[in-house]
């Protein structure tokens, strides 16, 4: 059997991460607890500049993959993208993290990058 944390744990653990690191991280929408999916919107001092989504890997484990609108700092375009992905999932968790580029801690905390 193969365990694995909840969405709601995945994002307590996520959270104190990036405030340890320095950054601050908000859940700006809740969703299902166990298996919500989880989006990450990446900022810089309130500039977007990404955002990453836990997708499923071939070999069964998560990884992070680039998502949203072509222009991540268009913030009609953002919302847009956000207001879409909720219609199509509510069970979704969309959590803004403000810090400097996280590429190499997200990718130690996932595991893979």
């Amino acid at each position: 059997m193969n365990t694995r944390l909840t969405s709601r744990m995945l994002i307590g653990a996520l959270r104190r991460t990036v405030e340890a690191a320095g950054g601050h991280a908000m859940v700006m929408t809740h969703g299902d607890e166990i298996s919500g999916a989880v989006l990450l919107v990446l900022t810089d001092r309130g500039v977007t500049r990404g955002l990453r989504e836990r997708g499923l890997a071939p070999d069964g484990g998560y990884h992070w993959v680039e998502a949203g609108p072509a222009d991540p700092a268009d913030p009609a375009a953002m919302a847009e993208y956000l207001e879409r992905r909720r219609k199509f999932d509510p069970d979704i968790w969309v959590v803004e993290i403000d810090s400097p580029p996280p590429d190499d801690w997200l990718a130690e905390f996932i595991g893979q990058s």
